[in-house]
């Protein structure tokens, strides 16, 4: 419990030293702009009711852009982590190709994925597959590959075949770790999303959140931004749950 007050201690304090400057014009006229372009935290509260269907609307749109892309990437990063840890020729051809990868803007990709893939949905889930399909891929074949040699020696003494050391003994040492790199992808899924509706779209919170700003209306702006935090965090909590029941016998957390 008390490792739960000091940063609820801490987020309230800074919302209220927010509050307090954004009333006294303090951020204002700190950052040369007009008073109404910095919301206090009660505008932002405001509008996060006042435009509650506005914004729920516009976040189903992304929250279903952002599931699929992440079970594409969940399919794809799984998948192929198994077959570069069967493969090692491939994977020492391949694993410095999938490094580098990144090293490209995602902010880049997304307007040409729009003029490939058109104006729905498609494009959206692919910028968020993208961004999601490398701390999966990574964090699985880390874990098929920390398996134990000695366990691994000892069941292929037993006569079980490569298929069954996979699925007995390699499978369940990694479920944690890929546990650990979905919960980072569905995390910055939503940034692949607003990417995504930035690039082309009419619906979703990115597009919100830019419609909003050319409007100069920073309260609405900052309340979608709320609730694309809100998703993020609702599933990093949802994956969190689902690996202390189906993958117990991780590294467990702890509080201080």
């Amino acid at each position: 419990m008390k490792s739960r007050l000091a940063p609820l201690a801490i987020v309230l304090a800074l919302i209220g030293a927010w509050e307090l400057a954004a009333r006294l014009d303090v951020l204002a006229h700190g950052l040369h702009i007009e008073p109404f372009l910095v919301p206090a935290p009660s505008d932002i509260a405001a509008s996060l009711w006042s435009d509650r269907g506005l914004l729920a609307d516009n976040g189903w749109v992304t929250l279903k852009e952002v599931l699929g892309g992440f079970a594409l990437s969940v399919v794809a990063g799984v998948g192929f982590a198994i077959v570069l840890h069967l493969s090692p020729t491939l994977r020492r051809a391949v694993y410095p190709l999938l490094i580098a990868s990144q090293t490209i803007p995602i902010v880049v990709i997304a307007p040409i994925l729009v003029v490939w893939l058109g104006f729905g949905i498609g494009p959206k889930l692919a910028i968020i597959a993208l961004i999601c399909f490398f701390p999966i891929t990574v964090n699985t074949l880390d874990g098929l590959r920390s398996v134990d040699p000695d366990l691994v020696k000892m069941i292929r003494t037993l006569d079980a075949s490569r298929r069954q050391t996979l699925w007995r003994v390699e499978a369940p040492t990694a479920l944690p770790f890929f546990f650990s790199g979905a919960k980072i992808a569905v995390a910055v899924a939503v940034i692949g999303a607003v990417f995504g509706e930035w690039a082309g779209s009419s619906s979703g919170l990115g597009h919100l959140i830019q419609e909003a700003s050319a409007q100069l209306q920073t309260a609405r702006t900052f309340a979608a931004v709320a609730v694309l935090s809100a998703l993020a965090i609702l599933l990093f909590a949802l994956l969190a749950a689902i690996e202390r029941r189906v993958a117990w016998w991780g590294p467990k957390e702890t509080s201080t």
